[in-house]
Formats: C-alpha cells, sequence, structure tokens
C-alpha cells in the first residue's frame, strides 16, 4: 500500500467540489508529523483554509495580480541559470501540461489565466500552507521537505490528490495579512487537496522520470 501511495501521486490541477472532512485532513497531518527531524525539532507549521478563508485568500492574491503589484518570495526556489538536464525536464513538462489544455507557444493570455489556477487552489475545497521559522536554517528545510512528502503520500492513501504549490510564496506578504500569520514564519509554499476532476483534461498529464542508471552509482569495491 505504501509503495502504491507513492507511485499514485501526482500534481493534480483540476478537483471536484466534493468536501474533505476535518478528521481526514487531521489524519493525514498527524500521520505525516512522523516525518524524521534534526533533534526532533519538527519545524512544521501547517495553516488550512477551507469555504471563506480559502476564497478571502485567493480573492487578494487574485487582486494584487489585477493591479500588477510586484511579489517575490522570500527565497530562491529555481536557480537563476538551468544546467542539463534539468532545463529539458522543465521545458518538456510545461509544454507537456500545456498541450493538454491547448494552449499555444507564445500564447501569454492563457497561460496566465492557467497559472492564476494555482491561486484558487485548481478549485480543490482545502488549500495548505506550509510555514516555517525564519531562523532554521538548511536543515530544517530539508526535514520540512520529508514532511510534506508525507502530506501527499498520506492524502493518496485516503483516496485524495495533491499538488504542492511553490507559486504562493510570492504573496507571503498577502498571507501574512490575510491569515493573520506570524512576522518570524516564511512561506515555504501553498498544497491543494482534494478529490481529483477525471474529467478535466490537464488531469491526463503523466510526468517521465529518468531510469535508474541516470542518477545512481553501485560500488561494490
Amino acid at each position: 500500500m505504501t509503495l502504491e501511495a507513492i507511485t499514485s501521486r501526482r500534481s493534480v490541477r483540476g478537483y471536484t467540489d466534493q468536501s474533505v472532512p476535518l478528521s481526514t485532513i487531521d489524519r493525514i497531518l498527524e500521520a505525516s508529523a512522523r516525518a524524521p527531524s534534526g533533534t526532533n525539532m519538527q519545524p512544521w507549521q501547517v495553516t488550512v483554509v477551507t469555504g471563506a478563508a480559502k476564497a478571502r485568500i485567493t480573492d487578494a492574491v487574485m487582486a494584487a495580480r489585477r493591479s500588477g503589484e510586484a511579489h517575490k518570495a522570500e527565497y530562491q526556489y529555481y536557480p537563476k541559470m538551468f544546467p542539463e538536464p534539468y532545463i529539458t525536464r522543465r521545458r518538456k513538462v510545461g509544454w507537456d501540461m500545456y498541450g493538454l489544455v491547448d494552449i499555444k507557444k507564445g500564447d501569454t493570455e492563457r497561460m496566465t489565466a492557467q497559472h492564476d489556477q494555482n491561486f484558487t487552489f485548481f478549485e480543490a475545497p482545502v488549500g495548505l500552507f506550509f510555514t516555517i521559522h525564519k531562523s532554521l536554517e538548511i536543515g530544517s528545510w530539508l526535514d520540512y521537505g520529508m514532511f510534506i512528502q508525507n502530506v501527499m503520500t498520506a492524502a493518496r492513501v485516503e483516496g485524495l490528490h495533491t499538488c504542492a504549490q511553490a507559486a504562493w510564496a510570492d504573496f507571503h506578504q498577502i498571507i501574512r495579512r490575510e491569515l493573520g500569520m506570524p512576522e518570524d514564519q516564511t512561506v515555504v509554499c501553498g498544497m491543494a487537496l482534494g478529490y481529483e476532476d477525471t474529467s478535466a483534461p490537464i488531469n491526463a498529464l503523466r510526468t517521465v522520470r529518468a531510469p535508474l542508471e541516470d542518477w545512481v552509482r553501485k560500488l561494490d569495491d
């Protein structure tokens, strides 16, 4: 069951409006908190938004995007230059995804509209925000990645899907203001959580993983 949950995890970008019980969300987060962390610091903080709270943060961020305000995350997610093979992988998933929703190269208006769907959590009924104390260093961020992976895997056990969204980090000031988050927390990412809309064309996306021989070394001497 664990391997099935891991291998069936993917970034789903279209959800039904079926609600997710709060007890299910609690069960996912409780299990995920078994992730390892250096000296058991457990650096994760999670804000769950549904209903009016989710609508409020969506409306605030979309208003900022329409106004053209400049917003930037507090940390660098991507490198300034992508070496191979990373740039090729990045381009492939982008064009595979746009192809499924018939967005042509250079159609910036539709690309922007597609990107904007991040800020509705792709219509998922639940949004999660992950934050970390600003004093913590890269080790705790590595620990945090294991926790977030647990969330996505546990969601699959519950029959749910997710999409981790670094895009939210750009709007950390608005998120803090609208959701009453303390200033000492860095917004790591958001995440959509819900039941997949299997009729959404974009959910046909299946990303390719490199074969083991591309990234595994086996030494026996």
